[in-house]
């Protein structure tokens, strides 16, 4: 059971914490970085938290322990990587705590990695809230925003509750996420179509470092924050039309950013762009088979398709009946980053 919000995070006088956090979806992305050792972005990004999407992590540190211990439950091997990035994220914790205790890390998914559903978000920011929780530290939101961004940029964004906005800031110290509006604020939905369970080729991190090689670069962020004002606006008078074509066009934009960088990034595999063309169509059928949803995609194949709570069943009814379905997750707008009581070991 999750533990009540707070602006603070709780001292524990046990130096062990369990922490369920989301993934999210981007509707007006983030992709290149003004400093990739920071992870401080080109622009601001928009986000939703999801329900049905999440990392659970548990951290203990102890006297006993003389390396730190790194496991995935769904996983045999920790890469290498991987392994470096949570070690980095403890050692940022150890310092602010002014510790050299080793810990045990337990952490799982329940969803596939690097197919497009920010796994690198929820993994890492649970795995900073929990260290963060176990060894008693005192952070603001704000500032646990900022630290999860030094792990994975998009993990900033799974702190605060619902919907996000992630302010690009000018350095390390003012770029961070915030609550632009409540879970229950607006019944959308993100239906999350997963056409692949195979990790991409290339990574978010691997693609960020190319967004500068693209000729449309510049001006992408150059209409980013008339973009940016757009979406607010129609987020804010939930104008779901409106709000979707932004979202959509954004998507597109993005991916013709990878499209033409040097070397060149294809994320899409055949079913990533016959869900696409399906879902355009939906909305151009006849009135009485009309559907309106749009679709938006992060760096992987995974198609996200974002519906109104009242068309979630008539959605997911045609997802079920499309070829090269894997798995579909619906969502609803999720709190952020809890501590919760059950451990993992």
């Amino acid at each position: 059971m999750s533990k009540a919000p707070s602006s603070k995070i709780n001292n524990m006088s046990e130096l062990k914490a369990t922490c369920k956090s989301p993934a999210n979806i981007a509707f007006i992305k983030y992709w290149g970085k003004t400093d990739p050792k920071t992870r401080v972005p080109q622009n601001n990004s928009i986000s939703m938290c999801l329900s049905g999407l999440f990392s659970i992590c548990t951290v203990e540190f102890r006297r006993g322990y003389y390396l730190d211990k790194i496991m995935f439950l769904d996983e045999k091997v920790v890469k290498k990587k991987e392994r470096e990035r949570i070690i980095a994220v403890l050692d940022r914790v150890r310092k602010l705590k002014k510790t050299k205790l080793k810990a045990r890390v337990v952490t799982k998914n329940n969803f596939p990695k690097a197919v497009g559903i920010a796994s690198s978000a929820s993994g890492l920011s649970s795995v900073t809230f929990a260290a963060c929780q176990a060894l008693g530290l005192n952070l603001t939101k704000v500032e646990l925003s900022k630290l999860c961004r030094l792990a994975s940029g998009t993990a900033c964004r799974s702190v605060p509750d619902g919907f996000v906005e992630w302010k690009k800031g000018t350095n390390t110290n003012d770029s961070y996420s915030v609550q632009i509006f409540p879970p229950d604020y607006w019944d959308i939905v993100d239906v999350v179509v997963i056409v692949s369970s195979e990790m991409k080729k290339i990574s978010s991190t691997e693609g960020h470092a190319l967004a500068n090689t693209s000729p449309f670069q510049k001006s992408r962020l150059l209409g980013m924050p008339a973009q940016i004002k757009a979406i607010k606006k129609a987020m804010k008078e939930k104008n779901f039309t409106a709000f979707g074509q932004i979202i959509e066009q954004e998507s597109l934009n993005m991916h013709a950013i990878c499209l033409t960088s040097q070397p060149s990034i294809l994320y899409w595999n055949p079913s990533t762009i016959r869900i696409m063309k399906d879902v355009q169509a939906w909305r151009q059928a006849y009135p009485d088979s009309r559907l309106e949803s749009y679709f938006t995609i992060d760096a992987g194949s995974s198609v996200h398709i974002i519906c109104q709570k009242k068309d979630k069943r008539r959605l997911v009814t045609r997802l079920k009946r499309t070829v090269g379905v894997e798995k579909i997750v619906v969502n609803q707008p999720s709190v952020g980053a809890r501590i919760i009581d059950e451990h993992l070991f």
